[in-house]
């Protein structure tokens, strides 16, 4: 059983940043960043492999979002830039457990264990 905890969600305008943290209780897994906005289907932001040397973005979010993690492996963080209103969502953050396939880092089904959500809002 793995816990996730998530923090750093918040209402910014338009061009601005946010940065998200998701705290793991076992440490050097594979993450993901999902979002989901009402009435929408839960889709993928990016995610990174478990020593965090890989990194896989959406294409919406390529070029303003960046994931990382600590040199403690157990916490990974989704830097959010020029924020837009269409960012707008829940965010999750996800691990497939011990062991992950890189091919479905990107897929919710990939995904066992899940955080709580905290909410961006991007006002423009």
């Amino acid at each position: 059983q793995v816990q996730l905890v998530e923090s750093g969600g918040g209402s910014v305008q338009a061009g601005g940043s946010l940065t998200l943290s998701c705290r793991a209780s076992i440490s050097h897994l594979c993450m993901g960043w999902f979002r989901q906005a009402p009435g929408q289907e839960r889709e993928a932001v990016a995610a990174s492999s478990a020593g965090a040397d890989v990194a896989y973005y959406a294409d919406s979010v390529k070029g303003r979002f960046t994931v990382s993690q600590n040199n403690a492996k157990d916490t990974v963080y989704l830097h959010m830039t020029d924020l837009k209103p269409e960012d707008t969502a829940m965010y999750y953050c996800a691990t497939p457990g011990v062991s992950c396939s890189h091919s479905l880092l990107l897929l919710p089904a990939g995904y066992k264990y899940w955080g709580q959500g905290t909410q961006v809002t991007v006002s423009s």
